[in-house]
């Protein structure tokens, strides 16, 4: 009888333990889930398609103009200007403010890096060579262009998805801007998500870090960035 007490004690202290046990496992588990669904977006932004940790653009290596490799890396400690470009658009002109710019704060450590992108109405339908030539026979730019690119789409080089990621709005400002963006919006086929780029000569400013601190629409001119500038140089 005694034997008996005893043993359904053991069995039912048993049952509690592996209860406590079971409960411990569940919020443990629960923890996890919570953990990997508040985090995830995050950690997306930073992860390439090898599954490597990629934090900001200045990871990244892509190709220059006559296909030879640069390391962004090397940029690290400067202020960087990131801009989509095309040699046929109605925004072409602002080539003139972006070589303002280098040319008034390249010393200080300030770079444009120039990404030809042909997504837009076709308006950069020339090879590298030739986008090269017409910049620096028409705008007189001493900052060099890269490998054409695309910026939208299952082809875009990582270099515009981690700067989409980090900085996905853009302001538009005055009613004249609001109006022209929105008829831009209507004729740009290759901007589905939110985050994407709308047209040529979209802007991100990017701090000696790597990362984008700022977006600027099409319309947004080079002059006016100067002052956001200044602060991160």
């Amino acid at each position: 009888m005694f034997r008996n007490r005893e043993t359904r004690g053991k069995i039912s202290t048993s049952i509690r333990n592996k209860g406590d046990y079971n409960k411990s496992l569940f919020s443990l588990l629960l923890y996890n889930i919570l953990t990997i669904y508040l985090f995830t977006d995050k950690i997306n932004l930073y992860t390439n398609d090898l599954g490597g940790m990629l934090m900001n653009i200045y990871d990244l290596k892509i190709k220059k103009r006559r296909g030879e490799d640069f390391d962004l890396s090397t940029l690290k400690g400067k202020v960087s200007l990131v801009v989509n470009t095309a040699t046929g658009c109605g925004f072409t002109p602002q080539y003139e403010g972006l070589e303002q710019l280098y040319e008034k704060y390249h010393d200080q450590g300030f770079e444009v890096l120039d990404f030809p992108c042909d997504q837009f109405g076709h308006q950069a339908p020339g090879d590298d060579d030739e986008i090269h030539e017409f910049c620096t026979a028409k705008y007189k730019t001493q900052f060099d262009q890269f490998s054409k690119i695309e910026v939208n789409g299952e082809n875009e080089s990582e270099v515009y998805t981690i700067l989409k990621q980090q900085q996905p709005k853009e302001e538009v400002k005055g009613v004249k801007n609001i109006i022209a963006m929105k008829a831009i919006k209507k004729i740009s086929t290759t901007c589905v998500k939110p985050e994407d780029i709308t047209w040529n000569f979209t802007k991100f400013l990017v701090d000696k870090d790597g990362n984008a601190v700022k977006r600027y629409n099409p319309t947004f001119e080079p002059k006016n960035i100067e002052k956001d500038i200044i602060e991160l140089l």
